[in-house]
């Protein structure tokens, strides 16, 4: 039997489905890569970058430090983490982590909830539908106030408006303020006391704040849930590749969509190098709220 067959080609409005700020990004930069990573599932054996060596090095060195910090901030020894940063020989994860402990006397304050996941319906029309998220942190302070933390290990800084205008900006507060009453006892966070801040390994000294607010949030909402009711409405043959091909280089599926064969060079990639598979969602360990 040919399992490919049994790939969905479309979203089934019946089944559950999560929508994550990496696959709606997806979605918005290319339908097709959306198609093949959510709705297919299918793997395809090609690099994100080259050299391979130095994205998959990129990788691990991410996946270092985000568990690094997260052990730091459950208050694991840090001379224990000190020497698990520099375990592995890597100057550039040690500097990181460096970094990082000059940075964490500015989270001691309120209530700190690392590497926690948040899951709501995104609308009521839909209730198998869900937005979902994993923050690097969540810091609640005394005065109500609740501060999104996003450590970023890329080698270059993204501009603001660059930030801006992806989906995580968009997405992690506006699930913060619908699902975060099961964090803050019982009661929701209102728009205007939320705020994300992006730090950078790299750039330690300058991390990136946005501020959110009431009118943000509704229109936050009213736009993820169009984008989704879009998404549902699209039969197998309206996933189309972008008509922008330069995001295809840093593309596993460029071969698959004849955009090329030969990955872009690591340094050029703009957006941290990932692991290929997409986030797998346990369900019975998020949070979540109801309508």
């Amino acid at each position: 039997m040919d399992h490919s067959k049994l790939r969905n080609k479309t979203l089934d409005p019946r089944q559950p489905f999560a929508f994550s700020q990496a696959s709606l990004q997806d979605y918005r930069d290319c339908r097709r890569r959306f198609q093949l990573r959510y709705l297919q599932r299918l793997r395809w054996p090609a690099a994100q970058a080259e050299p391979i060596r130095a994205n998959e090095e990129a990788i691990q060195r991410g996946e270092r430090f985000h568990r690094l910090a997260q052990q730091a901030l459950l208050g694991l020894p840090a001379n224990l983490l000190e020497d698990a940063a520099l375990a592995h020989a890597d100057p550039a994860l040690a500097q990181w982590w460096h970094s990082f402990v000059a940075f964490l006397p500015a989270l001691q304050e309120g209530t700190r909830l690392a590497e926690i996941q948040l899951s709501a319906p995104l609308d009521p029309a839909r209730p198998h539908q869900r937005l979902l998220a994993k923050y690097d942190l969540i810091q609640l302070l005394p005065d109500g106030r609740a501060v999104i933390y996003d450590w970023k290990t890329s080698p270059k800084r993204p501009r603001r408006a660059a930030l801006q205008e992806r989906l995580q900006t968009r997405v992690y507060p506006c699930l913060l303020a619908m699902a975060g009453a099961s964090l803050n006892r019982g009661q929701p966070f209102r728009p205007e006391q939320i705020e994300m801040v992006y730090w950078f390994a790299c750039f330690p000294d300058h991390p990136e704040r946005f501020t959110y607010s009431p009118a943000q949030h509704h229109s936050d909402l009213l736009d993820l849930r169009g984008l989704a009711a879009e998404i549902t409405r699209l039969g197998e043959d309206e996933f189309a590749r972008t008509d922008d091909d330069r995001p295809c280089k840093f593309c596993v599926y460029r071969s698959l969509c004849e955009r090329g064969a030969v990955a872009g060079l690591f340094e050029d990639c703009e957006d941290e190098p990932e692991a290929a598979d997409p986030l797998e969602i346990d369900f019975e360990q998020i949070s979540e709220v109801s309508f």
